[in-house]
């Protein structure tokens, strides 16, 4: 995880909760949740922030643990949600997460906030996560040309999309699509892979 970024949710995790719960549901993400994950079964939020996503989960049917970096978000989350489970985990090693140990994988929005470099080795590792006949929902923002930082330091990484294809091989693409999201308004590219 790039560290400025890393800091800057750390600092501001409560403005950052704040905004990102005043935005509109992502109903375009519980649509494609609805349609490719599997109720019932072990759900992991890898960059969970806030908790947003790991609550709707929760309420859906989607048993879900959520992740993320920044201790600083993590507490809004348990604050927000105190009956949910939230826990520390850093792409794109996942220390002490299990392989095959989930049958839907949600990462949305994370990748970005990596160095280049580190984008395919963190999809290779979501991946691990996922059991046989499992799915993997990543999306990530697009910056077009170079590597870009906002005014509070969040990094904006500029990649080739194909880095994060040829990191799924083997699995088959359901979605592999550039949408505009309907929460934040902001592009970003989405994939979804059955294992």
């Amino acid at each position: 995880m790039d560290q400025r970024t890393l800091a800057a949710y750390d600092t501001a995790a409560e403005a950052y909760a704040e905004d990102w719960h005043s935005q509109p549901a992502p109903s375009d993400l519980h649509d494609l949740i609805r349609r490719h994950f599997t109720p019932g079964q072990p759900t992991v939020d890898i960059g969970c922030g806030s908790g947003r996503e790991v609550a709707w989960l929760a309420a859906n049917g989607y048993p879900a643990v959520g992740y993320d970096a920044s201790e600083g978000l993590l507490a809004q989350a348990r604050a927000r949600y105190p009956g949910l489970d939230f826990r520390v985990a850093t792409l794109p090693d996942l220390a002490g997460l299990p392989d095959h140990g989930y049958a839907n994988v949600l990462c949305e929005t994370v990748i970005m906030h990596l160095g280049a470099g580190l984008v395919a080795p963190a999809v290779r590792r979501l991946a691990s996560l996922v059991r046989p006949g499992g799915t993997l929902y990543l999306s990530w923002r697009v910056t077009r040309g170079a590597d870009a930082r906002d005014g509070a330091g969040r990094l904006y990484a500029a990649f080739d999309n194909r880095l994060v294809r040829e990191a799924l091989a083997g699995a088959s693409l359901l979605l592999d699509e550039e949408a505009i999201s309907a929460s934040s308004g902001k592009t970003i590219h989405r994939l979804i892979a059955r294992f």
